[in-house]
């Protein structure tokens, strides 16, 4: 059911060191989302690299989307073939996100993947539109965080397809952590005829 599909969202350790973790919230909780789970957590390499590649195409993906963003700008990538792009992107996010704590949250409601992924912003801040959370919050680049051999501080990884989001919820998150209830707002959101609004 439409209202039942769940995202997964991780606010990455320059959003908490940031303090950005209650404006975060406040963004998707204000669309109309609901949050199913919540937790603070110092991940280690291993659920990292689980994470990031439960599409098994996904250090192929990422290393064309570098690839492309640089070749967009007018400049030379790092690397040209996709896979060792790919790669070099997994490393160094394994380093960062082992730095310090992250929140990883499920998020629930119509359409939370492609809505979390609109709010939130292009994976490459400088490319992000105003008023999106890496539009409004986030000044850095590809380049900046390539030259610096650093990932880039993008504030949060937000699941891509539904699909995914199912597969990486099951790395974060027991069943058991998943909460089941009702907010009154989705009556407004999700119920046909508006029923009980009137007394």
């Amino acid at each position: 059911m439409e209202r039942k599909e769940r995202t997964l969202v991780i606010i990455k350790p320059d959003g908490i060191q940031r303090t950005l973790i209650g404006e975060i919230i406040k963004r998707i909780e204000r669309i109309g989302l609901k949050m199913v789970s919540i937790k603070m957590i110092i991940p280690d390499e291993d659920r990292i690299h689980k994470h990031y590649t439960v599409d098994p195409d996904w250090m192929k993906t990422v290393g064309e989307k570098t690839i492309k963003a640089y070749k967009e700008k007018g400049e030379d990538p790092l690397e040209i073939e996709p896979e060792k792009a790919g790669a070099r992107v997994l490393k160094v996010l394994k380093k960062y996100m082992t730095s310090g704590p992250v929140v990883a949250m499920v998020w629930q409601g119509g359409h939370a993947v492609e809505i979390v992924r609109k709010i939130v912003g292009h994976t490459e801040p400088l490319a992000s539109d105003v008023g999106t959370l890496r539009g409004d919050l986030v000044l850095d680049s590809y380049k900046a965080s390539d030259t610096k051999g650093r990932a880039v501080r993008n504030l949060l990884h937000a699941s891509g397809t539904v699909e995914d989001a199912e597969k990486e919820i099951d790395i974060w998150f027991k069943k058991e952590e998943i909460s089941n209830y009702t907010l009154i707002q989705e009556a407004i959101l999700y119920d046909v005829n508006l029923d009980g609004i009137l007394e």
